[in-house]
Formats: C-alpha cells, sequence, structure tokens
C-alpha cells in the first residue's frame, strides 16, 4: 500500500469516527431533551430553571453576554442546584417550561422564534457562579434577528456541534496541506512537522546539543533527561509522565529554557502552550506565573491565556493574563472601549435592563431602529477590538489555550516556533491537529497508561468490532511484534506501526511487558534479531480503530521507544501503593522518592490513636483490601438496560465504616478521597457518608479524580455477581488512575472471587493484594 492511499485511508478514518462520535453526543442530547420532563432534566444536571436575566453586555470578539440569576420572586434561594453546565459548554437560553404540559408550553415557545423576534439565543456557557450563569452568544448569529428573549428562562446544555466543526475544518485543511492543494503559505519547518507525525516522512536524528544549564535545580535525572531531549528533537518529542513524577514542573523548565537565551538555545522562541482542558492549561498558567524573572531571561515572561477558564475568577494573577483584561489595558482600547460602552446601553435599552430604564424594552419600530444600530455599532467594535488583539498576542512570548480554543478567530494568523500540548493522551488526535498546524516543532506529554479521551460512541463491544477494519492481532501475533523499551534509542520498524487499541484497552509499549508477569524489560523474540533495518525507513501510518488512540498512542506505536522519554521518580505514593503499577505498566522504572517511600497516616500531625493495634491497623498500613467474597454483597442494577449503573449497598457499608475509623483516628475529611468506577455507587456513597462528613470529602467516580491526589483513597469496586462479569473493570488504565490517587494509604473493598475473572490484570493485582496489602475479612459484624 502506497503513501497516498494510507493518507486517503486515515483522512477517511478520522472523519468517519468523527461522524459517529457527533451523532452519540447529539443523539444523546436530543434524547434527553424530547423525553426528559423538565424536572428531570434539572435532576440530571443538564438545564437551570426559572432562571430571570440580569443584563446584557458585550465581550470578546463583539459576543453578547447574557446575565442569568434566579430571581427571589420564584425561588426561596438564589443558590443554582447541582449541575453539569461549565464554561465552553454549548446551551441554549429559551422560554422557562414548567413540569405540566411541558410539551404544549414548549411548542408554544418556539413560535415567537419564527418571528424576528427571537426568544430563544444558543450560545457559548462565558463564566458560571453559584448564583449567576453567563451566556456568551456570537454577534454573528444574533445579528439576523433581534434578540428578545422571556421574562422566565431556562438554560439547556446542548451538544457541542462547534468542537467538531472546528475538527473537521482541521481535517480538511491538514489533508489539503499534505496534498499539496492549499492555498495556505506553508513554511518548510511546519511542512516537515506534519510529515514526520503522518508518516510521509521520518523523524530526524536529534542533533547533540551544548550542555544544558538548568533553572531548577531540584529536577531529578529522568527529568533533566527529559528536558534535553525535548530541546534535542528537531520536529516532536514526548514526555512519558506516570503519576505523581513532576510532569508539570518538567513542561515548565522546558518552557523557561525555550524562551530564553541559553548556549542549548541561541534565540528566544515563541510558544504556543496546549492542554486537554481548561484546568491543565491554568495550572501550567499559575506555574509560570510564580517564576521570578532569571538573569539568563530578558525579564518576567509574557504570558497571554486565552479563552474563560472555570477557575479564571478564582485567581487574580490568572484573570489579569487572559486576553481580555489585557486588550483592555492597552492604549488602543481606549476607542473601543468607547463603542463597548454605546453597545452596552443599547443592549440595555433593548432588554428593559438598563440603567435608568424601566419597564419593558422599547417595541415595534423604535425596537428595529435600535438593533439596526447595534448591528452597526457590534460591526465597528469587532474592527477596533482586533487591532487591540492582535497586538496583544504579538507581544506574547507564551499563549497558553486549549486545544480547542486555539482554533478560535484571535490566532487566525499567528503562527509559533513550539507547540506543547499536555495530557495529550486525554485529548482526540483530531483536536490536537488544531494547536500542531500553527507551530514548526511539537512535544507532547501525557500518560497512555491513565484513561483515554471519553468516546460516547465507543463500548466494549463496540471495540471489539471496528468496522471496515482488519480484524486486531491475537496475543500470539502480538508476541512477535513488541514494542522497544521506554529509554532504548531504536530505528522505527514496521511491526511498531500497528495499532494501539488493544482488546484490553492498553495503549504503551510498557504494558505489554507487565502482562507477562517480569518485572524486567521485554526481550524481543529471535525473530527480530535479524539484521536491523536501515534507519531511514518510513514508519507506517495506520488509521485508528476508535477515537480513544491518541496522537501520543500512535507516535509510540510508529517510533517506538526513541519518540519519548519517561519520567522515572513519583512524589506522590508511599513504595508498597506504588508498586503494582511500577511492575506491571511501567516495567518496574517507577520508583519512590525518598521523601514519600515510607510516609504513612500516622505522620500527619492531626492524626492519633487510642490503642497500638489501631495505630497500626488504621494509621500504619499502606494498603489494606477488604475481601467480600462469600459474603454474598452482590451488586444491583440501577436504571434501564444499557444505561443502567451498578451499585451495592452492603460495600458501601463497609466503606462508610472504614471512614469512620479514619476520621475518628484523626484522619481530616479532607484528606480522604472515596472512588468508584460507578455513578450508582457514588451516589449511594454519598448519601450514606454526605450527611455526615458534609462535602470536604471528596466522592467521585474514577474519571473525576484523573489528576488528583488525596492522603487516604478507599475503591469500591462495586462488582460481585455468580456470573463472574467485571464490566469495565477490567480496564487496566481505569484500575491504574484508581490506585495511583492515594498518597499515604490505599484501601480497596470488592469480591476476590467475582473480579479474579476479569482476566490476567486482575488476576494478577488480587495475587499482588493477597501477598502485599493486610487483606480482611469485610464482614459486617
Amino acid at each position: 500500500m502506497n503513501s497516498e492511499t494510507r493518507l486517503s485511508n486515515f483522512f477517511a478514518r478520522q472523519r468517519t469516527l468523527l461522524a459517529q462520535e457527533r451523532a452519540a453526543e447529539v443523539e444523546r442530547s436530543s434524547l434527553l431533551l424530547s423525553n426528559c420532563p423538565p424536572k428531570l432534566l434539572e435532576q440530571k444536571g443538564l438545564s437551570l430553571g426559572g432562571l430571570g436575566v440580569v443584563g446584557m453586555n458585550i465581550g470578546l470578539g463583539g459576543k453578547t453576554l447574557v446575565e442569568l440569576e434566579r430571581p427571589t420572586a420564584y425561588h426561596t434561594s438564589p443558590i443554582f442546584p447541582p449541575h453539569t453546565l461549565r464554561p465552553g459548554d454549548l446551551a441554549r437560553i429559551e422560554a422557562n417550561v414548567s413540569a405540566a404540559g411541558s410539551s404544549k408550553k414548549g411548542a408554544a415557545a418556539k413560535k415567537p422564534a419564527e418571528g424576528k423576534a427571537s426568544q430563544t439565543a444558543e450560545g457559548v456557557v462565558y463564566r458560571v457562579t453559584d448564583t449567576r450563569i453567563v451566556i456568551a452568544i456570537d454577534g454573528s448569529d444574533s445579528s439576523s434577528e433581534d434578540l428578545d428573549l422571556p421574562e422566565r428562562c431556562r438554560v439547556v446544555k446542548l451538544a457541542n456541534s462547534v468542537t467538531y466543526d472546528r475538527m473537521d475544518k482541521t481535517v480538511d485543511q491538514l489533508e489539503r496541506i499534505v496534498g499539496g492543494t492549499s492555498n495556505e503559505k506553508i513554511t518548510p519547518e511546519r511542512n516537515r512537522l506534519i510529515q514526520v507525525l503522518l508518516a510521509v516522512a521520518v523523524k530526524s536524528q536529534n542533533p547533540p546539543i551544548p550542555d544544558v544549564q538548568f533553572f531548577d535545580d531540584s529536577l531529578n535525572d529522568s527529568q533533566k533527561d527529559a528536558v534535553r531531549f525535548c530541546l534535542q528533537a528537531p520536529e516532536v518529542a514526548c514526555i512519558h509522565g506516570p503519576p505523581g513524577t513532576g510532569k508539570t514542573h518538567t513542561l515548565i523548565e522546558i518552557i523557561r529554557q525555550l524562551t530564553s537565551i541559553t548556549p542549548a538555545n541561541p534565540k528566544p522562541l515563541r510558544l504556543l502552550v496546549c492542554g486537554a482542558s481548561n484546568l491543565s492549561v491554568d495550572n501550567i498558567l499559575e506555574r509560570l506565573l510564580a517564576l521570578p524573572a532569571s538573569e539568563k531571561a530578558t525579564g518576567k515572561l509574557k504570558v497571554t491565556r486565552i479563552g474563560h477558564p472555570a477557575r479564571v475568577m478564582a485567581h487574580q494573577g490568572i484573570l489579569d493574563s487572559t486576553l481580555e483584561v489585557k486588550a483592555g489595558r492597552t492604549e488602543q482600547a481606549a476607542l473601543a472601549k468607547d463603542v463597548k460602552n454605546e453597545l452596552e446601553t443599547a443592549l440595555g435599552v433593548l432588554s428593559g435592563k438598563g440603567k435608568g430604564v424601566k419597564g419593558k424594552g422599547p417595541r415595534g419600530a423604535e425596537r428595529r431602529k435600535l438593533w439596526d444600530e447595534v448591528k452597526a455599532l457590534r460591526k465597528e467594535y469587532r474592527q477596533r477590538e482586533g487591532g487591540v488583539v492582535n497586538s496583544v498576542l504579538s507581544e506574547s512570548q507564551v499563549v497558553l489555550a486549549t486545544c480547542h480554543s486555539a482554533g478560535g478567530r484571535q490566532l487566525r494568523n499567528h503562527d509559533f516556533d513550539v507547540v506543547i500540548i499536555d495530557e495529550a493522551t486525554q485529548a482526540l488526535e483530531a483536536v490536537c491537529w488544531i494547536p500542531i498546524l500553527k507551530g514548526k516543532k511539537l512535544i507532547l506529554a501525557g500518560d497512555p497508561m491513565q484513561l483515554p479521551p471519553t468516546v460516547l460512541s465507543v463500548d466494549d463491544k463496540k471495540k471489539k468490532k471496528a468496522s471496515g477494519l482488519p480484524p486486531k492481532p491475537s496475543p500470539k501475533d502480538k508476541k512477535t511484534t513488541p514494542a522497544p523499551p521506554v529509554s532504548e534509542e531504536k530505528p522505527p520498524d514496521e511491526g511498531e506501526g500497528t495499532d494501539s487499541d488493544s482488546g484490553d484497552g492498553s495503549s504503551s509499549s510498557d504494558s505489554e511487558s507487565g502482562d507477562k508477569g517480569k518485572d524486567k524489560e521485554p526481550i524481543p523474540p529471535k525473530k527480530k534479531e535479524k539484521p536491523v533495518r536501515p534507519k531511514t525507513r518510513v514508519p507506517l501510518l495506520r488509521p485508528p480503530r476508535t477515537l480513544e488512540t491518541t496522537l501520543f498512542d500512535r507516535l509510540e506505536k510508529m517510533y517506538g521507544g526513541s519518540i519519548k522519554r519517561m519520567l522515572q521518580v513519583q512524589y506522590r505514593m508511599h513504595a508498597d501503593i506504588c508498586a503494582f503499577p511500577s511492575q506491571t505498566l511501567y516495567s518496574s522504572k517507577l520508583t519512590s522518592s525518598p521523601a514519600v517511600a515510607a510516609h504513612l497516616l500516622r505522620d500527619l500531625p492531626e492524626t492519633h490513636a487510642d490503642s497500638p493495634d489501631d495505630e497500626k491497623e488504621v494509621l500504619g498500613t499502606p494498603v489494606v483490601f477488604f475481601d467480600t467474597a462469600g459474603c454474598e454483597y452482590f451488586e444491583r442494577l440501577e436504571g434501564d438496560g444499557d444505561e443502567g449503573s451498578r451499585c451495592n449497598e452492603n460495600e458501601a457499608t463497609v466503606v462508610k465504616n472504614w471512614v469512620d475509623r479514619l476520621i475518628s483516628s484523626g484522619v481530616q475529611p479532607t484528606q480522604i478521597a472515596v472512588i468508584s468506577p460507578y455513578q450508582a455507587q457514588v451516589t449511594l456513597l454519598t448519601s450514606l457518608i454526605r450527611p455526615q462528613y458534609g462535602p470536604e470529602l471528596e466522592i467521585g467516580t474514577v474519571d473525576g479524580m484523573q489528576g488528583r491526589e488525596k492522603d487516604a483513597v478507599i475503591i469500591s469496586l462495586v462488582r460481585s455477581n455468580e456470573t463472574r462479569e467485571v464490566g469495565f473493570l477490567k480496564e487496566k488504565r481505569r484500575l491504574n488512575v484508581a490506585m495511583t490517587r492515594a498518597k499515604r494509604h490505599l484501601c480497596v473493598v470488592g469480591d476476590s472471587s467475582t473480579v479474579c475473572y476479569g482476566g490476567k490484570y486482575l488476576k494478577r493485582w488480587l495475587a499482588w493484594l493477597e501477598h502485599n496489602a493486610d487483606v480482611r475479612y469485610a464482614g459486617l459484624e
């Protein structure tokens, strides 16, 4: 198969998978919105009802910012109930629908939208507090018709088609660039990066660089090696950061090196730093803002944050670094501000919420005239603001954004020397290409042994049936084509070009060695001991089986260990907690820092014990396993059919009892997390524990805890049944995330007689727990 055919298949497969995912999200959203009564939608956190418009303002890009709250006339408390609306979500403002006769009222509410005045508006959640939500409505969307919202509104979360539109456009643009049909001028460096990532050309060998003088002397050897590796790489480098290994710490050093003049970096470079989530981007920004102005650097870094992160209001430094605030402080912003004030005054009159406006806004010809004025002012504001935004971004040495927002209007004509993507193993490949097309060099950071991107269109059954693709290789076939060890430089091999989506969810070369039950690195079979293929061999590009195959996964399979460096010292877990993940998923290369290797709950200042036995059992044991085998604590299915989730009431009681013992021994609720793979169990545990200990004690799903840590973590496995089914417990990456959240104490509650039938990995884990944990009978006395 020639290169053109492989590229064509790759792009076609990406489009197919993105279309399936879009359809799955739209279907889920439309089913919920059409079938669920208003009360149930609110209970599911997908809507907020009984809202009133507080005011309308103008935001960046000429967007209309509609601010809503719960009026005291209709609610006893202004505080919103629990919901899932977050900054960046697509949402619709529409007439409030009561529980009774919702379908009739819903139909009636749509009628005004057919005229010139629209009583519904779609936009993006701009900001959320406990009492107010702000929706940003694009000027281009609302300019064709008057925006006349009803007195009582509700906000409904929608399927986010904007993200898919942007990914589709990026795939189209990428195909045009590779095919040579793009009108865009592509520099040789950008073209070279694209060719390497798509296996059109092999990556260059890393040239030697002068000795690196590190800004941060506290970096360990593996972190320093990763920094050197990223500085050396001409096109692309990956950092594999297992839990607690200081991945962000390492990225900060790389950013400092690239933006400073050093022997290894002759001129300061311009960087675009992205992440899969707002949280990851804000985390990097906070660290950058805390840096002192170095003697090696030319003053303090000029950084600008694009987008509206959930934490932007919580941290003044982040707020001051956002594009919106910085643009408002420039000299050129004065004229734009005058236009903005006129716009906001006009919108205030239209909404009837402006200063000095009494009653409802104008109607008829007067309203149409005022709306035409708003459209003209918005156009003028956009033009003036565009120049201000451009000047702010042009002066910024580091621009930070989520991968998605990097494709916005603000960065349309901006190029960068280096693109850095954090949490790359949690981002779809298509969304990563949005920032990549703006850079000449790429650095990816993540951990392929933690949870992949959330993909709605894939379930356990569909994973085994990838339509239109050859069947997955059998385990026997896999043994003949292992990927090389992490630290070994090795030429690309056709065997490494196989797809990363394996039946058990593994996507890393390290996991294969773990499954063999050995702590040493995998030894290539005799078949591979033939003469080494030339290093100039171009690796193979293969279409992904699912969207869970990330760019990080694909590059690792294409280039093997030569594409990445692994951080090998973790600063979070007790050595006993770290041992099993290290052996099975990280080729026994993950070691514990002496600072954390022996730390226990008893070392916390507030902890105490009534007896030596209590101190040993509760505060002095790093890993505890409550085995419910033989207790007949069977799980229960909550909900209907495949949509249901599972819970286990007796197991929840065991968890609650252990939480009681921990807290009675002085462990603070803020230091404890209770997690489970199943939402129904989380709901049950919340009802048992939250009334006594409040929201400080965190209870959530494994997915929600990724990237977090607590001193004590209790995992409820839930599954216990006579058919010995374990569901997605067999996903080793989910289990890895669960057990690596704990710093000093890990408690596992589960039925070994069921869980041991979940495959080789779970069987090994239970055997390890039996030999290394304090195993206790979980019967309720």
